[in-house]
């Protein structure tokens, strides 16, 4: 049996008559890129600052690697790496002097501590810029400063919160191929993004919260089984009438229509040839398209299901 490496209880955490956190529970294993996910204001970043000790509350328990954290834990604080959404580096120190700086909290012994900070130059590919200054850097290379900063302690458990914001694309698929390359190595990695490609291509688990309360957990795959939609069926049309509309909304295994700007959308639950059924109405009924195609369901269509919000909605 894997370790556990995070287990949250029953966590409570109230500002005044808000409860952000309600008797909210998880268990991360060991090795795992464990998504948390949630619209705004669900509870992810007080959930994140409770395990970091950053932030107190009201009732429940966490441990991590089997131990009670407190902000007096700097033995596990030591084996944990963060790189928040928000860059946090030092303007007057170089690219160098920041990660020796943040490496420094926890490796004391010089020599090591220069080979942690040169090998996580190299991991991030900021070889070349060891002596600028974080504001001449572009947005992607100050994103890889910032991983750099987390993890150059080697920690065992890292938090990437919304790690590829406003990134170029190169920079983030380095990210994310560093952030593969470091779960391979053998760290648990706790994943948040509002980049829902991100989040089926880097994790192994998920879990969906809302309102402070966990709503859904599981694989990518096992989320999408828990929703109505298995398949929408898409079709370029023109021109399409009411009438047309409401009987293909009585075919078979049709839950949802709609139809605006010339685009058909199809939701079904069920059946294994929904495209077939709805391609031959249009034959049987002689109704011109342009274009049919199946989409199968996503993580956003988990999320709108379960939460009610697209991932992307501001509060």
């Amino acid at each position: 049996m894997s370790e556990i490496v995070v287990e949250i209880n029953n966590l409570v955490k109230r500002y005044n008559e808000l409860i952000a956190l309600d008797n909210f529970s998880l268990k991360i294993k060991q090795g795992e890129v464990f998504g948390l996910l949630g619209p705004n204001g669900s509870g992810k970043t007080t959930t994140i600052n409770c395990m970091l000790s950053l932030l107190s509350y009201d009732k429940g328990d966490i441990k991590i690697f089997g131990e009670k954290m407190s902000p007096a834990k700097r033995n596990l604080k030591a084996k944990i790496g963060v790189v928040s959404q928000n860059v946090a580096v030092f303007d007057e120190l170089t690219v160098y002097e920041n990660i020796d700086y943040f490496c420094g909290l926890y490796i004391k012994d010089k020599k090591l501590r220069k080979k942690y900070v040169e090998e996580a130059i190299d991991f991030v590919d900021l070889g070349d810029f060891k002596k600028f200054y974080p504001k001449k850097l572009s947005g992607g290379l100050l994103r890889r400063l910032n991983i750099a900063c987390g993890i150059a302690h080697k920690p065992e458990l890292i938090v990437f919160d919304e790690p590829t914001v406003a990134v170029d694309p190169q920079s983030r698929n380095k990210i994310l191929e560093g952030i593969e390359e470091l779960n391979k190595n053998g760290a648990t990695i706790i994943y948040t993004s509002h980049y829902m490609e991100e989040v089926e291509q880097l994790c192994n688990h998920i879990l969906i919260m809302d309102k402070g309360r966990k709503v859904a957990e599981g694989t990518s795959d096992e989320l999408k089984r828990m929703i109505k939609n298995t398949e929408s069926v898409v079709v370029n049309v023109r021109h399409l009438k009411e009438d047309s509309i409401e009987n293909i909304k009585k075919l078979h295994h049709v839950y949802d229509v709609k139809y605006m700007n010339n685009i058909l959308t199809i939701k079904c639950s069920g059946g294994k040839h929904n495209i077939t059924h709805v391609a031959e109405y249009f034959k049987n009924t002689n109704l011109d398209y342009d274009r049919i195609y199946s989409e199968l369901p996503t993580l956003n269509d988990v999320f709108l299901e379960i939460t009610g919000k697209e991932l992307r909605d501001k509060e």
